[in-house]
């Protein structure tokens, strides 16, 4: 065999080996071997000489074996390209036959020779000849004639003798492994870890160094960082007379690495091996730029490194790995920045379920808001509430939310719907109040009048049952699962600081109450993109006066009625701009149809006739005239605040005179007021002449003056084709994507989960168009809406604020359509920053 050979090459620091056509361990040998560790004699094939193998067309094993050392065992470990696609197991000891274990019972000893034996004849006719595993479930592995017992059984079964050359061993195994990977089971598996269906499988050949014998012999594992923390802590385990990952095995007598008082350690038992097996991964650490996890196996005291893999790592450990290696100098900050998968945040910010724990999955649904919480079920919002007031932990279970479930929300640990999308009321709000939630778990049976839960395999969940609902994966489960904590710690925030130190574009939150400002401001948000004003009515103290409101027939009883709402929206807002000091607010005006804030239940009738004093026909007949066919298209947003303006005006004063009291304490406070669900020029001249006169009226009669900005949330597509006619008279777009989308497709939001999933299953749409930016279609809306705002006015602010905004595939299109900034949820901003980080960052480097 040449060492020059590209398909079949022995290791060596300079033969021709590369992730892209060796995999990745071969890749990693080869740098072991150039670091001079003690790594023994490797021969590497290419994907292309596996997949050779795999359609029958076999290598000269002569060829093959000639640098290797006859006089030992080998073994076959698989290469992918990326290791967490998986391959098929390792096999080990192959050359083990009647000779060999003659000469090793001289060597090592009887016992350690027929342990060796027999477990490769087992390996063998398991994973080669596929024979039956239940064969050897007879055999006592410490009998002494357990190899002559084992070779019967191979031959009664396979009708022909066991392989006794090691070149027919090696070549049966190296088949056997080629197949496997080319199998449409592991292709499909492969393929759901997000590998590409012709992704390659290189194997390496490598000589054993046996861990079985005289003197202290054993193998084990290695890393110097705990892969829960990234702190650094000397992990991992180590088993005498062992080979391969025994010592990880459940239930195995490993002993520690470092000394420890709960038992004995490698580092009491070979004090030397110990010492280069930490000088050895120290420098693995340095010069492969990461944290490795080293596999290892000692032979009569002496180290030999039979493999390096990247540690595996939770979300935190990452964060701070990452962190670590740039403080050391070992990698430079940006590329600590670009190590992070932004959606991995998620596990940072929220409680998770320990990925240990054991999973009691009763149902499944879309994943709306992430992280995970247990508690006992309630099917209303009073129930929720009671709940917390006891101090109980519980899950609100509705078929869908409405606005009045918000204080239910905000009282639950998690919320559960029948229906709705990603982009659901429930969802929307869950991701504002960082709430675990689960919509659209249509494969659960709701019976709300039973107050009851039936999943799939027929058990029943009432109220006071305790689920946990995990949002970050869509799973309702049975009871109270071991939790992870959330932990933002100093390494997330070193990291986060270095991201903003990269990004270029604007980071806001949506954020409709004082605590989603201080959520979003603790998450350094550069402001609030959008205050959904609508959210501070459901409060209880002013339901009634907003109810009053809408039965009120004169413009002079609306005002009566609003001017009770006046000051409470006022303190809203003074509030919200003292948590933001310095930071921009912008504010949308009302925007739901007024049938929201009524009830529709005959009990909510019936109280409402009583807090009004008007006969219930009378509340009945007016809350069935406000009916709509389609509310989402009627009398609501913009439409609302020209035909009963008395709301708008309201709104405005209260803004303005929050502005005044707020700016005497801090920072001039300049706010930005946003006008809903506008299509045509005309709606936006209409508003913003009652503004204008709200704002001088406010003026005169406090003395003093304020600047404020107006604007215009474009959500639907003829706001987007007339942007040169709007944009004259706003000094800002804000692009409400979730209605844009609506819109769009003609799709409810609330709707599409029913059969969204079949959607992208079968290749309708690559992905739900509610969950990433349409880049084709609304993109092109987008697009056109910021060339001909910008066109009409060059110094037009641009955001997008809809869901979209926190996605780190939309914050690319955004940044490419020239977007000022983006506005999410409070809990995904910190994905927002880093994504538009990493973002900049390749462009840096192309």
């Amino acid at each position: 065999m040449q060492q020059e050979n590209p398909h079949i090459t022995f290791i060596t620091p300079g033969a021709p080996v590369a992730t892209a056509t060796h995999g990745g361990r071969a890749k990693c040998l080869q740098r072991l071997v150039r670091l001079d560790l003690p790594v023994p004699p490797t021969v590497a094939l290419s994907f292309d000489e596996v997949h050779r193998i795999a359609s029958g067309q076999m290598p000269d094993m002569a060829d093959l074996l000639a640098p290797l050392d006859v006089a030992h065992l080998l073994c076959v470990r698989p290469s992918s390209e990326d290791p967490d696609w998986g391959g098929p197991g390792a096999v080990l000891n192959i050359g083990m036959n009647d000779q060999r274990y003659a000469e090793l019972c001289e060597r090592i000893g009887e016992t350690a020779a027929r342990s060796i034996y027999a477990r490769f004849i087992q390996s063998y006719s398991i994973n080669v000849a596929r024979l039956d595993p239940d064969m050897f479930d007879d055999l006592d592995m410490d009998d002494p004639e357990i190899c002559q017992q084992a070779l019967e059984a191979y031959e009664d079964e396979a009708e022909e003798a066991f392989p006794q050359d090691p070149a027919v061993q090696l070549s049966g195994v190296l088949r056997s492994m080629a197949r496997a990977w080319e199998g449409t089971s592991a292709r499909l598996l492969r393929q759901a870890k997000g590998a590409p269906a012709d992704a390659g499988l290189g194997l390496v050949v490598q000589e054993m160094a046996l861990g079985l014998g005289h003197g202290e012999c054993g193998s084990g594992v290695l890393q110097l960082v705990n892969s829960t923390t990234g702190m650094p802590q000397i992990t991992g385990r180590y088993l005498s007379q062992s080979q391969g990952r025994d010592a990880l095995r459940s239930g195995a007598e490993a002993l520690f690495l470092e000394k420890d008082p709960r038992g004995s350690s490698l580092e009491e038992k070979a004090p030397e091996a110990f010492e280069d097996l930490k000088v050895h991964a120290a420098l693995m650490r340095e010069k492969l730029r990461e944290e490795m996890q080293i596999e290892f196996t000692i032979e009569n005291g002496a180290v030999h490194i039979l493999d390096g893999v990247r540690v595996q790592r939770s979300s935190r450990a990452a964060v701070r790995i990452a962190v670590q290696l740039a403080k050391d100098g070992i990698i430079p900050k940006q590329e600590a920045v670009m190590r992070v998968e932004p959606r991995a945040l998620n596990e940072l910010l929220h409680r998770q379920v320990d990925p240990e724990a054991e999973r009691d999955v009763i149902g499944t649904g879309v994943a709306a808001s992430p992280g995970a919480a247990t508690g006992r079920i309630v099917f209303s919002a009073a129930e929720a509430q009671a709940s917390a007031a006891r101090s109980e932990a519980c899950v609100l279970v509705r078929r869908e939310t409405t606005p009045e479930d918000i204080r239910g929300m905000h009282a639950a640990s998690a919320v559960l719907t029948e229906r709705g999308g990603i982009t659901s009321h429930a969802a929307v709000i869950g991701r504002g109040l960082g709430l675990p939630c689960v919509v659209g778990a249509s494969s659960i049976r709701f019976q709300m009048r039973k107050k009851m839960l039936i999943a799939p395999d027929g058990r029943q969940f009432r109220e006071g049952d305790v689920i946990t609902i995990d949002g970050s994966e869509g799973e309702i489960l049975a009871g109270a699962p071991d939790m992870v904590e959330a932990a933002l710690d100093d390494a997330f925030q070193t990291l986060m600081a270095w991201a903003d130190d990269e990004r270029d574009i604007g980071v806001r939150a949506n954020a409709d109450t004082p605590a989603d400002a201080k959520t979003a401001r603790n998450f350094m948000a550069q402001g609030i993109g959008l205050c959904r004003t609508e959210h501070m009515f459901f409060e209880p103290g002013r339901l009634t006066v907003m109810r009053e409101m809408i039965f009120a027939d004169a413009p002079e009883d609306r005002r009566s009625a609003l001017e009770q709402l006046l000051p409470m929206q006022r303190a809203d807002f003074i509030e919200l701009f003292r948590i933001m000091q310095g930071q921009p607010v912008c504010i949308r005006l009302f925007d739901p149809p007024l049938h929201e804030f009524l009830p529709t239940d005959r009990s909510g009738l019936r109280d409402l006739a009583e807090a009004l004093n008007l006969p219930l026909s009378d509340v009945t007949r007016r809350v069935e005239a406000l009916g709509e066919y389609n509310p989402m298209l009627g009398m609501r947003g913009v439409r609302l605040g020209i035909t009963v303006p008395e709301i708008y005006d309201m709104q405005a004063r209260a803004i303005f005179e929050a502005t005044i009291e707020a700016s005497r304490d801090g920072d001039a406070v300049v706010p930005e007021i946003m006008i809903p669900l506008v299509s045509a020029k005309r709606e936006v001249e209409l508003v913003k002449t009652r503004v204008d006169a709200v704002a001088a009226a406010v003026r005169t009669e406090q003395g003093e003056d304020f600047d404020y900005r107006l604007g215009v949330m474009v959500e639907t597509p003829r706001a987007a084709l007339r942007a040169e006619d709007i944009a004259p008279h706003c000094h800002f777009f804000s692009f409400g994507t979730n209605d844009l989308t609506q819109m769009t497709y003609g799709l409810s939001r609330d709707d599409a989960g029913r059969f969204m999933s079949a959607y992208v299953h079968q290749g309708v749409y690559p992905e739900d168009p509610f969950h990433t930016l349409d880049a084709d279609g609304v993109g092109e809306l987008l697009l056109l809406g910021a060339e001909r705002g910008r066109d009409a006015q060059p110094d037009l602010t641009l955001s997008v604020c809809g869901e979209h905004g926190g996605s780190p595939e939309s914050i690319a299109f955004c940044r490419k359509a020239g977007m000022d900034y983006v506005s999410c949820s409070p809990f995904r901003v910190p994905v927002a920053r880093l994504a538009a980080a990493q973002l900049s960052i390749q462009d840096k480097v192309g």
